[in-house]
């Protein structure tokens, strides 16, 4: 198979018959897209509607020229582009000589990898929206791009964006990639997962029960029907690996994230949390002192007066801390069909612009990856009266230097409900771990404590 050497197979220097025909001639850049659904109809409709400003602003006539679907008798819910082939076999566009751009929106990691690979491999752009894929296969990626680049120069080089792979339409990959170039991040705090952020919004302001918050949300399509990649942090966690190596130049195994969802959140905690002046959120944090990096996704206790408390329902936000810029915040749209379309449709213009990145992870860094942390904790206890709790909690305390900020308990509407919540000064995540395994060794506490990291250490 012949494969394309330059950007596209036409340029307007390439041609001097139609440059002395029309010097305002425009050139088409060929789209094939993998995945016909949500994302790819929303792609498909806006580059339709926009297909004349795209023209102006890439100096490049842009088209969809095939859609890889599924099910070809499946009627869809958007136009098919003028001229545009429906095919359900994905080989037809990866080997497509007259394709300058794949765009892989179908999802998963198998058969999107092999989409993936065997485009850059064939000399063709690639943009993604798939966070699994990338997170999974990050150092795989980026040797590929290295090696079909290798000898190239930058105007020749194959591009790979995913700016929707993290957060849907908040452009926070082409953010890291180029505002922070001069900067020192220091710390990532990011509400990235919108169905647990609808939930716990749920839980917060109407007073939903976990269980209730999930019910609503699988209503409204924000969660799967199999929700544990949402609530269980995980999906959250692929986010915040992308994140970090953009921030801090490493490529961490995502299973060594410390990862905890919100299953175990009631609506005592919330009870507790307004007591404390604020709101929990599902945060996935990673932070830099020297030259080590942690990073952990879990529920976290976040005052009222913090910008992050504020962002309610599906929307997303990260916050960037870095030594020039200080806060950075950014908001917005974290999933959907036009948020998602809409960051392809960037990547797909960038690269029609002719924008190049030679590192689209950023270069790497000799930062560690450590999983202990230092925060304040909140920990909540349920437990059968007796005598002398307060006097072993403080013992076990002691034992392992973590120090009591102060302990809470709000009046119990039954007897089952009985609990209270110890809040502690800035401490190890490490021996935090051993207060609160010892603590459920005690036979007054009443089933696994629940225990989750305070944002700020300034938090009152």
């Amino acid at each position: 198979m012949q494969q394309n050497t330059n950007n596209f197979p036409y340029s307007p220097s390439s041609s001097s018959s139609s440059s002395s025909s029309s010097s305002s001639a425009l050139h088409a850049i060929h789209v094939g897209i993998v995945g016909g659904g949500t994302v790819g109809g929303g792609i498909c409709e806006i580059l339709t509607k926009k297909s004349d400003y795209l023209s102006k602003l890439c100096s490049d006539e842009i088209l969809v020229k095939s859609i890889c679907v599924r099910d070809l008798s499946k009627q869809r819910d958007f136009e098919i582009p003028e001229g545009c082939i429906i095919t359900d076999d994905a080989n037809s566009i990866v080997h497509a000589d007259d394709i300058d751009i794949v765009v892989e929106v179908m999802g998963g990691t198998t058969k999107a990898k092999d989409v993936v690979f065997q485009a850059l491999s064939n000399g063709k752009h690639v943009v993604t929206a798939n966070k699994a894929l990338i997170a999974d296969c990050l150092g795989e990626i980026e040797k590929h791009i290295q090696t079909v680049n290798a000898g190239k120069t930058a105007e020749e080089s194959i591009q790979f964006n995913y700016e929707a792979a993290v957060c849907g339409g908040i452009p926070i990959i082409h953010s890291l990639q180029s505002d922070y170039a001069g900067d020192e991040i220091t710390m990532i705090a990011g509400i990235i997962n919108g169905c647990t952020n609808f939930m716990l919004t749920a839980m917060d302001r109407d007073g939903l029960s976990y269980d209730g918050a999930l019910a609503e949300a699988s209503k409204l399509g924000y969660a799967e029907a199999d929700p544990t990649l949402d609530v269980g942090g995980f999906d959250a966690r692929s986010k915040l690996k992308i994140l970090m190596r953009l921030a801090y130049g490493i490529d961490v195994d995502e299973k060594n994230i410390p990862c905890r969802g919100i299953q175990e959140l009631t609506s005592t905690d919330y009870d507790y949390a307004k007591s404390l002046g604020g709101t929990i959120k599902l945060l996935g944090v990673a932070e830099k002192v020297g030259d080590k990096v942690s990073g952990f996704v879990s529920p976290c206790y976040i005052a009222s007066t913090d910008s992050l408390s504020s962002v309610s329902d599906a929307t997303n936000a990260v916050e960037i801390s870095s030594s020039n810029l200080q806060r950075t915040t950014y908001i917005g749209q974290g999933a959907g069909r036009y948020p998602t379309a809409n960051s392809c449709v960037n990547d797909i213009a960038a690269i029609a612009k002719g924008d190049r990145s030679a590192s689209p992870f950023n270069p790497s860094s000799g930062c560690k990856f450590v999983q202990q942390y230092d925060s304040v904790f909140y920990l909540r206890l349920k437990y059968r009266d007796q005598v002398g709790i307060t006097r072993q909690c403080g013992e076990i305390c002691e034992k392992y230097g973590v120090s009591i900020h102060s302990i809470l308990q709000n009046p119990r509407s039954s007897k089952s409900d009985d609990s209270f919540v110890i809040v502690t000064e800035k401490v190890s995540n490490t021996n935090m771990k051993k207060v609160v395994a010892e603590l459920e060794g005690l036979d007054w506490v009443q089933g696994p404590a629940f225990w989750m990291p305070v944002l700020r250490p300034d938090w009152m």
